[in-house]
């Protein structure tokens, strides 16, 4: 593996920085926290044209096919400015059809999610609230040619503005099926969840008698957790490059904070107990971001260690993420407890990412197991 990113991908994330600090300073991120769509529609379609939505499907379906190396570079710039957007769960159904789906769901749903023209989320966990296989119990009834599907889904990301759901259900009891669902079919009820972090948007769904035909079916009936558990890997990786993102901005907010207050006649930069609590920040930020890169490495290229990879960047980002923006509260005093500033945003988004895709410890038990300790 290359260790340092080519001249093309340092143009990339300029390109994204420049677009995203202009577009979502964090005046705009505090309008859409209180905007029911929880998103900006117009920045999605200037996103989608310079072809962030299609970077990693194949050029064959509109997209620019890159890797996850590429994407990841994109998705720090996202962290740091807590944008609320749709795009990461998009792209985990996007990986799903590309992944498992026939050639005919394949030609009706790449291009659209390349272009930016469709918005989909994922809805695999249940009120039992685990993260694995075992959490999904909703059956889907085989009835003729087609299923039925009846049960609830919870903290689906964004379910309230996508066009479709990759659903994750039991077929004959024990097999688990995927099915691409638009979200306005007959029987499916999206009901808005009040959360911690209002930059993220979850939503309870409720199938009731929601009728599903074959072509629904995303892969093989009852292999559908082979192809969820990948692309939740490849969310891992997403989500915690956001959060390095994130945590990035907190730690060069929090050193310039330091140079520049004073307390007793001099910066508080000054006194070593900052200066030590600013190096913690950096080496948490450093050596997660190793784990993130080596496992986004990973994933696109398959190799036999990627989903102990996504699981170990995982555990190191929510780690790193939550002491990082917590570390930089402290350094910022008072005033990084208040609404006025931004330091509590990025706490709040980090504690919410931290148990998306499962926290640090759900995450160093799949390494173990893995490892077969």
């Amino acid at each position: 593996m290359d260790f340092g990113f080519s001249e093309e991908q340092e143009m990339l994330r300029q390109s994204a920085r420049g677009l995203l600090e202009k577009e979502c300073p964090s005046a705009a991120v505090r309008r859409l926290m209180e905007d029911e769509r929880g998103y900006d529609p117009e920045l999605w379609r200037k996103m989608a044209g310079l072809g962030w939505t299609g970077l990693v499907i194949p050029e064959a379906y509109g997209g620019a096919g890159l890797s996850y190396v590429d994407l990841i570079l994109v998705l720090e710039e996202m962290g740091r400015v807590i944008l609320p957007s749709p795009f990461i769960w998009t792209a985990m159904v996007a990986e799903s059809i590309k992944r498992s789906a026939n050639e005919t769901q394949k030609q009706a749903l790449l291009p659209k999610i390349a272009a930016g023209e469709l918005i989909a989320t994922v809805a695999w966990m249940e009120p039992s609230g685990l993260w694995g296989i075992d959490g999904i119990a909703m059956p889907a009834h085989q009835t003729g040619d087609g299923f039925t599907l009846d049960g609830v889904k919870l903290f689906v990301n964004d379910a309230h503005i996508s066009d479709y759901l990759l659903v994750a259900a039991r077929t004959g009891g024990t097999g688990v099926t995927l099915f691409a669902i638009e979200t306005a079919r007959a029987g499916i009820a999206v009901s808005p969840l009040k959360t911690m972090d209002a930059t993220r948007k979850l939503s309870e769904v409720r199938f009731e008698g929601v009728k599903a035909s074959a072509a629904d079916v995303v892969g093989a009936i009852g292999d559908g957790w082979k192809t969820l558990a990948e692309i939740l890997d490849r969310g891992k990786v997403m989500i915690a490059a956001e959060m390095m993102g994130g945590a990035q901005k907190v730690l060069e907010v929090t050193v310039e904070y330091a140079k520049v207050r004073a307390q007793f006649g001099r910066p508080i930069g000054s006194f070593q107990a900052v200066q030590h609590k600013c190096a913690n920040m950096m080496i948490d930020v450093e050596g997660a971001k190793s784990a993130v890169y080596y496992a986004a490495w990973a994933v696109s290229n398959d190799v036999a260690e990627a989903s102990l990879a996504a699981a170990l960047c995982k555990a190191a980002a929510s780690d790193a993420s939550r002491r990082v923006s917590a570390d930089g509260i402290q350094v910022h005093g008072g005033i990084g407890f208040t609404w006025d500033h931004d330091m509590h945003l990025y706490f709040k988004r980090a504690k919410s990412s931290e148990f998306t895709f499962g926290d640090a410890t759900y995450n160093r038990e799949l390494v173990a197991q893995g490892l077969n300790l």
